[in-house]
């Protein structure tokens, strides 16, 4: 496969909350999931795609996920392909699920493989295998049934990664080492060498689990930091939330009710 292939245009726009245009040529393709899409061009066709496509020889799909195959297990078995089935080009865009940075990841100049954080994936033009990565030692009870699980970039094409909050880019020399909160691991190049350790003395009480275990990343290779992960934005705000029965009716808000229903709360 050579790069030629592979070559795609996008912009990315905005500046804390992000988004990325990909510029598709006719019978280019591009995969993410159903959650981040924004908006696209006429001619642009979806499609949910299960496994790596490739039940669907014929025809266009067939063509572009011919170059790229991709092996999905578990949760993340269905993706959505966006494909240009018209003339000339047309753009799609996909956008950042809350505040952060999109960063753009060529694989060709990551050795044909980067690892990142299954919350971090956002979008992966034709070329790409995305697939699931276990690390081998690590049980999947320790972390509730959810495992430590991270998510394997291969192929030598265009990926896009979210990094919420501010992003930190740490180039690890052989042997260094670095301790990172497992939640704000973005993604790292596949030569760095990853555990998670489990630290004892906390109470589970105090820090409701957060802080338990943390991830040891070991060089060589360029590790992405983010200082904001989703589950923690996601613990704050649950927190914070209304308590008790019923539904809160929006706090010093005249419209109430229908104001949730403008804001996108659409739940009566």
């Amino acid at each position: 496969m050579g790069n030629k292939n592979h070559e795609i245009d996008y912009e990315i726009f905005g500046e804390e909350m992000q988004y990325v245009s990909v510029e598709l040529d006719p019978n280019e393709g591009v995969i993410a999931e159903a959650g981040s899409f924004m908006m696209m061009d006429p001619d642009i066709r979806m499609e949910t795609i299960f496994g790596d496509g490739s039940e669907r020889d014929s025809g266009v799909l067939g063509k572009i996920f011919s170059a790229g195959k991709r092996i999905l297990t578990g949760e993340g078995l269905f993706m959505t392909a966006f494909y240009n089935v018209g003339q000339g080009k047309k753009q799609v865009s996909f956008a950042s699920p809350y505040p952060g940075k999109i960063l753009p990841i060529d694989l060709s100049e990551k050795g044909g493989k980067f690892i990142c954080q299954k919350d971090a994936f956002l979008c992966a033009a034709k070329g790409v295998s995305v697939g699931i990565e276990f690390s081998k030692r690590l049980g999947r009870g320790l972390f509730g049934g959810e495992g430590f699980i991270m998510q394997k970039l291969e192929g030598d094409g265009m990926a896009f990664v979210h990094a919420g909050g501010t992003m930190a880019k740490r180039t690890l020399l052989a042997g260094e080492v670095l301790r990172v909160d497992t939640g704000c691991i973005v993604g790292f190049s596949q030569t760095v060498d990853y555990d998670v350790e489990f630290v004892g003395g906390i109470k589970n009480t105090i820090f409701g689990g957060e802080g338990l275990f943390f991830a040891t990343l070991r060089g060589p290779g360029t590790v992405y930091i983010q200082s904001l992960p989703f589950s923690r934005l996601a613990g704050r705000v649950l927190a914070s939330a209304p308590k008790g029965g019923g539904k809160d009716k929006g706090e010093g808000s005249i419209l109430g009710g229908l104001g949730d229903l403008l804001d996108g709360d659409n739940r009566f």
